[in-house]
């Protein structure tokens, strides 16, 4: 029997890897974008269904649960925005518009996938900035720290309620692609630029695994979430390693 996936802001970047994914796998995957164009060239090439979506209004996510027609077995909360800078000289429009995309988006769209889901997997795109401190990138971090509490906590209470459904988040690393391109001119970004970028390909990989797999959770890469994972209790050891790998990361973006 066919069934359904769907990807937010998936019409292009890492959103649209997955979508390929999902669709070599034999869903009929909506595409969803607030860029119509982008999202309609997705589903040309993957032969599924584009619909123009801003995550940021709970009725467009209950729209395209109604859009499916064959039962929902994947919904992935993809879309997403970033703003660099010092938290306390962001525009005020920039935090409201990162709050309601990274983390209402994705609240919004797992109350419309459960209550047209009977069973299957919601996935979060959180970040390894879930983890860790992240200065230059605090209300994105602070963000991506929400969407991890909420999708563990959502998953907990959708066990306890006994009802078939896994609540995942995959945590990357900085991503190469448009997303970091355009901030790499920022010195705020340099923690993004402190190591090797992934690729699109590993991470949309990483998210499929995430999906076949038990686990609640999946931070790659692994060496560098270890690390981080040690130092959580210690912050006061934490912080100076992040402006360290911050340095790193300006310089290497100067060269």
């Amino acid at each position: 029997m066919t069934t359904t996936a769907v990807v937010t802001g998936a019409g292009r970047g890492l959103g649209r890897c997955i979508a390929e994914r999902l669709a070599k796998r034999g869903h009929h995957v909506i595409v969803t974008d607030i860029d119509a164009a982008a999202a309609a060239a997705t589903a040309s090439a993957i032969g599924g269904t584009s619909l123009a979506q801003d995550v940021r209004d709970p009725d467009s996510h209950r729209a395209v649960a109604r859009a499916a027609k064959a039962p929902i077995a994947v919904w992935v909360n993809n879309a997403g925005v970033l703003s660099v800078g010092d938290a306390w000289q962001m525009s005020e429009a920039d935090i409201r518009r990162m709050v309601e995309i990274n983390l209402l988006g994705v609240i919004w769209g797992c109350h419309a996938a459960l209550a047209a889901m009977t069973q299957g997997t919601i996935l979060n795109i959180g970040s390894l900035s879930s983890l860790t401190p992240a200065p230059g990138l605090a209300v994105y971090a602070g963000t991506k720290h929400a969407v991890l509490g909420y999708s563990l906590s959502l998953a907990g209470e959708l066990e306890r309620a006994r009802r078939p459904i896994r609540v995942t988040t995959l945590c990357p690393d900085a991503i190469a692609g448009d997303m970091t391109k355009a901030v790499a001119h920022d010195a705020a970004a340099g923690i993004l630029f402190s190591g090797r970028q992934l690729t699109l390909d590993q991470v949309a990989d990483e998210a499929l695994a995430l999906i076949d797999g038990k686990s609640l959770v999946r931070a790659v890469p692994a060496a560098r979430a270890a690390v981080i994972h040690l130092l959580r209790p210690f912050p006061r050891i934490g912080l100076p390693l992040m402006e360290q790998l911050a340095k790193l990361g300006r310089r290497k973006t100067q060269r």
